[in-house]
């Protein structure tokens, strides 16, 4: 396919003529028989597919994945880390400039495709792989990397054929948010503009006050108020800056959602169960000893609003997942007239900016990684019988084929942060489940048999969406998609072990389940497979869940977030809403809607620093703990006094750090 010139009817985002940022052209659909012209021409020849961008995209990708690792145990979501990797991309290629080993922005680009791959290839296994542990089959780090390097690389080759229609002739009709953004960055940072010390200062700060709640224990790293009424309600905050940062980066809107059902869990739904039950003198199911009357709030949560909280979210994903059919059929539907086109084109002359992985590469590799899952008895290391694992390969083939064709489309409309990867999950676990009901295959093999198919398709539709971002960025860019395609494929190749080794760290410094690693998606994943195999989950509370989801949507509130709130602990869901509601307070404070969007981006990178640092803390307290045998002790908050006291410190010591944050999105200001 020839491409035209730009005299031919080409739009052009930006000449290398001196315009500062990309052009209307990057955000308009074009006009028939009209092109899109990127930063960097097809004709141009720039360095990209380099030793130092590969080197340095797999450096940041590994601590961005486990740091993304960390979050996503906690709080049960991660978030897109191309915009940090490709800013410290940027600063460090200053910084090599001055040696006269500087980098072109289409190497910077490579390196952040690099290094993203790492962030989404880490939800898949935290939204699964910990369910196993939970069962008493701690898988070991060999299995946990093969599945997510099968699931890894399954995304990346499943999304090829899709990229001509999806980015380009689909171009201004799907925006695709953070691939966007990031060229903006990168195109920003190339004719001037130095945010990168904001994301350094926010690993140093992250990492400095979660060494003084965790490491030294100098303060709490959390503080509770039981309030007089109504009975049993209590309210709780997280002192994290991940969780901070993250409400930053989310925004006051789905902040605020995440807050309101975390309320509801604590000040509504808790008081009403011990009111309930107060005079009840049996357990209530699925709590076989204990009476409602003799519980504490958490234990309420523990045994009831999980479960409620449970039903919310899978209810929110599925409808969720409801919602888009349209756009997945259609998805699915171009997915299949695109391929079959590719496979019966003719061979012609493309263009650098056009070029693909072959397509035969990519139906090899996908042929290889299926019969590999099939007939590698470590993949499915929890199956015996070797006709279950051909099953197992093959419910992996159907779903991840289906959700990778819907997810990279789908992250196009809403992002990657908004991508229901959880849903998708969700829905490829019960069908799997069903399935594995229907052969006979109820027992804990067959359990982990379908959690493992999930964490593959989990991982192939998370990693197909930031595939999809990062192909958008290069076509935007200029860069050479099949240079992308391979950057991928390293990113996935070189930060697997790295994930599955932060995972298995957290697990034995930490066990998952508990109050500092809750693994929120896990344990779903786990309760869903449960109930089907066993149909025994407490569905009375299930259903008072679903109902919950399905108000949301009646309201039009957000259920997804809405029931995440329901389901995970008040105290992680309000640093995220005093995240968001500062965000709120810097952009309106402002006089230009041009500050308010650099101090928006100034919050964004210092707050991905701060989730960034805290990660990477966390997982270095994990393997201390192994190596001393128990988490570090410090010198613990008696110096502070009783307990009140002491978490009355600790959130003055959180203000503080909420202050610091104000006045540094400020100066930068002044600098500016």
């Amino acid at each position: 396919m020839s491409r035209p010139e730009a005299g031919d009817g080409a739009l052009r985002a930006r000449g290398r003529d001196g315009k500062q940022g990309l052009g209307p052209a990057a955000f308009e659909a074009l006009a028939p028989g009209q092109a899109y012209e990127p930063w960097v021409g097809a004709t141009e020849t720039l360095p990209e597919f380099t030793a130092k961008a590969v080197g340095l995209g797999i450096v940041l990708g590994i601590v961005f994945g486990a740091a993304n690792a960390y979050l996503g145990l906690r709080a049960g979501l991660t978030i897109s880390t191309s915009i940090p990797v490709a800013v410290m991309t940027v600063a460090v290629f200053r910084v090599l400039e001055a040696g006269g080993r500087g980098g072109s922005i289409l190497e910077a680009n490579l390196s952040q495709t690099v290094g993203s791959a790492s962030s989404s290839l880490a939800s898949g296994v935290i939204f699964t792989l910990p369910a196993l542990f939970l069962w008493g089959l701690s898988p070991g780090l060999l299995q946990m990397t093969v599945l997510a390097l099968c699931g890894g690389l399954l995304g990346v080759l499943f999304m090829i054929p899709l990229r001509r229609f999806l980015i380009e002739r689909e171009h201004g009709r799907l925006p695709y948010p953070e691939g966007t953004a990031c060229a903006e960055v990168l195109v920003a940072s190339e004719v001037g503009g130095g945010n990168a010390r904001f994301v350094f200062l926010g690993l140093g700060a992250g990492a400095a006050f979660k060494a003084l709640t965790s490491w030294l224990r100098a303060i709490p790293d959390a503080a509770h108020l039981r309030l007089p009424w109504p009975p049993k309600a209590e309210l709780g905050m997280d002192l994290s800056p991940a969780l901070f940062g993250v409400g930053y980066i989310l925004g006051l809107r789905i902040a605020a959602v995440m807050v309101g059902g975390g309320f509801l869990s604590w000040l509504v739904i808790i008081p009403a169960i011990d009111w309930w039950g107060a005079a009840r003198e049996l357990p209530l199911y699925p709590e076989t000893e204990q009476l409602i009357r003799d519980m504490t709030p958490g234990e309420i949560w523990s045994r009831y609003v999980r479960y409620i909280g449970a039903g919310a979210v899978a209810a929110a994903g599925i409808i969720t997942l409801i919602r888009s059919l349209p756009v997945m059929v259609d998805s699915f539907r171009v997915g299949l007239r695109q391929l079959r086109g590719r496979l019966g084109a003719a061979q012609e002359a493309t263009p650098r900016t056009a070029s693909d992985l072959p397509l035969h590469v990519v139906g090899i590799g996908v042929v290889l990684i299926v019969a590999a899952l099939a007939l590698i008895p470590v993949a499915f290391a929890h199956v015996e019988e070797g006709w279950h694992r051909l099953v197992a390969a093959l419910c992996v083939a159907l779903f991840a084929f289906f959700f990778v064709t819907v997810a990279s489309r789908l992250v196009g409309l809403v992002g990657v942060t908004s991508n229901p990867t959880s849903g998708m999950t969700i829905a490829a676990l019960l069908g799997t489940s069903g399935i594995f009901l229907a052969l006979g295959w109820t027992d804990l093999t067959g359990k982990a048999g379908a959690i493992t198919v999930g964490c593959v398709v989990a991982i192939a539709a998370s990693i197909a969406g930031d595939t999809s971002q990062d192909l958008k960025t290069g076509f935007l860019l200029g860069a050479t998609p099949r240079r992308q395609q391979i950057g991928e494929l390293v990113g996935v190749l070189t930060s697997a072990v790295f994930v599955c080794l932060a995972v298995l760290l957290l697990a034995q410094g930490f066990g998952f389940g508990g109050e500092e690693l809750p693994a929120p998606q896990a344990t779903l994943m786990k309760l869903v497979i449960d109930g089907v195999l066993e149909q025994s989950l407490p569905w009375a509370l299930v259903a008072v869940g679903v109902g919950i989801a399905i108000a949301c949507e009646l309201f039009k509130v957000p259920s997804l977030p809405f029931a995440v709130g329901v389901y995970l602990p008040v105290s992680t869901m309000t640093p995220i809403f005093f995240g968001g509601l500062l965000r709120h307070w810097l952009e309106r404070g402002t006089a230009d809607a041009k500050e308010a969007g650099e101090r928006r981006e100034r919050g964004i990178l210092l707050g991905s620093g701060f989730v960034g640092g805290e990660g990477l803390l966390g997982v270095g307290i994990a393997g201390a703990a192994i190596t001393l045998g128990g988490r570090p002790e410090g010198v613990g908050t008696g110096w502070l006094g009783g307990e009140a006291t002491a978490m009355a410190a600790g959130l003055l010591a959180f203000l503080a750090f909420a202050a610091w944050f104000v006045w540094n999105i400020r100066r930068g200001s002044t600098r500016s």
